[in-house]
């Protein structure tokens, strides 16, 4: 025999009840739900930098996914760039390299012109003709990151200081107004981005960081100029990051391991400047 038993609550403690069930959903509820999806694209070959910091990516934003509540998955199959599945997240990076085929191209044109985000590390804006990495693409390079093809770089990867240019952005929310980034190995390109209105340029090298790099070779060391390093275009939710290039024993002084003797995701304030950058991105309001 199975026996049935009621209980009924007084109206009053039924509306108590469902009042903390609707503030238990509000709150803890929207502290475990992911707020936004973000999807990486990487090549992971050939520069053994470019290596080391994708995989640290991948090891650093998982941990950071579960902090600050989105999701983060990560492909090498740029076939994925295509807009079905594209329609699953709200971010996406480039870790390393772009997409070279028309159609992911297009697909990620389209994205970026119906309000996706993007942020874009380091080899992500290389384009230099000819090379692997030609400029054949004009609306990536010279419309949604303005700035061209690759010019040179310093070397070694050392660090800069960094001056925020632009204290408004939720981006550089908190920072201060300079600060040591990790060690990395710096980009100069082509086009003046302080002459394109739709460019707004967040960071630059400040110029108390030169002489910057150690070369061996004397056009591998800045000693002057204006580089900017962070900038997002003013038509797009988007960030570019020159960061992103770990400093390795490439002439084997340790051991023959090739291990990585600097990471990106090594530096509280640099640190700070991304996951903003990902929150504004995903539609979050960076926190203090």
């Amino acid at each position: 025999m199975t026996a049935t038993f009621k209980y009924t609550l007084p109206v009053k403690q039924w509306i108590i009840l469902c009042l903390a069930c609707a503030c238990l959903s509000s709150d803890g509820g929207q502290n475990n739900a992911s707020k936004f999806n973000v999807i990486a694209f990487y090549t992971g070959k050939d520069d053994l930098a470019h290596i080391s910091f994708v995989h640290e990516a991948n090891r650093w934003f998982p941990k950071a996914a579960q902090e600050y509540h989105f999701t983060y998955d990560s492909t090498t199959n740029w076939d994925n760039l295509n807009f079905d599945f594209l329609s699953h997240y709200q971010v996406v990076l480039f870790l390393d390299t772009r997409p070279d085929k028309p159609a992911h191209r297009l697909a990620f044109q389209k994205y970026m012109e119906r309000g996706g985000g993007w942020m874009g590390f380091h080899f992500s804006a290389f384009a230099l003709t000819p090379s692997g990495y030609p400029q054949n693409w004009d609306w990536y390079h010279k419309e949604f990151l303005g700035s061209g093809e690759y010019v040179s770089n310093t070397w070694r990867p050392t660090s800069a200081t960094l001056r925020v240019e632009d204290t408004n952005c939720p981006a550089t929310r908190g920072l201060p107004e300079t600060f040591t980034s990790a060690p990395n190995e710096w980009y100069r390109w082509s086009n003046d981005l302080r002459t394109n209105t739709d460019i707004k340029i967040l960071l630059s090298i400040d110029p108390s960081s030169f002489p910057l790099g150690t070369g061996p070779k004397p056009y591998e060391i800045w000693h002057e100029g204006y580089y900017p390093v962070v900038w997002t275009n003013k038509k797009f939710k988007m960030i570019y990051v020159n960061m992103g290039h770990n400093d390795m024993d490439y002439e084997h002084k340790f051991d023959n391991t090739n291990r990585t003797l600097s990471f990106t995701f090594d530096n509280p304030t640099q640190d700070k400047l991304i996951i903003n950058s990902l929150l504004w991105l995903g539609g979050t309001r960076p926190g203090n």
